[in-house]
């Protein structure tokens, strides 16, 4: 039993949440980093382009006893730590105030130091991966709100298909795409605050749907957030201007994979796939995930059939 209590107060920590905090999920490609730039652009709101480390954290907290500077490891050690621009030393510093130390307010410490260097008094997350990972972070940070962004996912495919990453064939791509969504509404019973948003519903009706977010995330819609295009660049060469020891790059990447998210919405964004992917391409992405389309409410070319799990 006291194991028990010591392992609760690990991972969950006793200080109080200041306020409710989206997370921005979903399949790679499928507008998570606009959602990002548009919430991002709220006056009294933070979100980093991406963090990876709160499963690491949680992970070592169940493992038993930590101290600030094993966390502090933790927590910087991933490669998109200096995205943050923050200092090592000062977080292990504030890690050093915590008592007791545990997960959830070692995570709420970290995004809490980034807002303040960004002026903001509320912060918020964008990694699409934490789909997967929303029960354990709902355990241990019961402010999330989760914020499932949801695409058409043979555009999805099309975007994918063109880096230089990720799956190669319509059929991988296919698969892909159904599977994180799958996994995203298997865990959507499970949770207290989960909400779907459509791509297409944030390019068509853009203010309508940052309202819904806003009410759902306790946020005062705000109507700044529709210009978040105008320090979209800024916002995305945070990543960019950092080498992997912390120094700036003498020639950063450049933002081509983020191209759209510094225009205001495109339409000519949805539904690509109808005059852009082949006929026989279109059959093989619904052969695998025709059933998950219908299911979202996207028009399918052919009978969907029962997905394999």
């Amino acid at each position: 039993m006291r194991y028990s209590l010591l392992r609760w107060r690990r991972l969950h920590g006793r200080q109080e949440p200041d306020f409710p905090v989206p997370f921005v999920v979903g399949a790679t490609r499928s507008g998570t980093t606009l959602l990002r730039l548009m919430l991002d652009a709220h006056p009294d709101l933070a979100i980093p382009y991406e963090t990876h480390f709160i499963p690491d954290v949680i992970d070592r907290c169940e493992k038993g006893s930590v101290d600030p500077e094993i966390l502090t490891r933790v927590i910087t050690r991933h490669k998109r730590w200096h995205d943050l621009r923050l200092e090592r030393e000062e977080l292990e510093d504030r890690l050093e105030q915590l008592h007791p130390l545990n997960a959830a307010d070692a995570i709420r410490t970290v995004y809490r130091l980034y807002a303040e260097k960004q002026g903001k008094p509320r912060w918020g997350d964008k990694t699409p991966g934490y789909v997967k990972e929303m029960r354990r972070i709902q355990r241990v940070l019961p402010e999330a709100r989760f914020v499932h962004i949801v695409r058409d996912g043979r555009d999805v495919a099309l975007s994918l298909l063109s880096r230089s990453f990720g799956p190669t064939t319509v059929e991988e791509a296919a698969k892909l795409w159904r599977n994180r969504i799958r996994k995203a509404r298997r865990q959507a019973p499970e949770l207290r605050h989960y909400m779907e948003i459509h791509y297409e519903d944030l390019i068509l009706d853009t203010e309508g749907s940052l309202r819904r977010i806003c009410e759902f995330a306790g946020l005062e819609f705000d109507p700044v957030m529709l210009d978040y295009h105008e320090r979209a660049q800024e916002r995305l060469e945070e990543r960019n201007r950092m080498a992997a020891k912390g120094r700036e790059r003498k020639n950063p990447p450049k933002l081509k994979g983020h191209q759209l998210a510094m225009q205001p919405p495109r339409e000519d964004q949805i539904g690509k796939w109808r005059s852009t992917m082949s006929a026989e391409d279109v059959a093989s992405y619904e052969a695998v995930a025709g059933e998950v389309l219908a299911e979202l409410g996207y028009d399918v070319t052919h009978q969907p059939a029962a997905a394999t799990r």
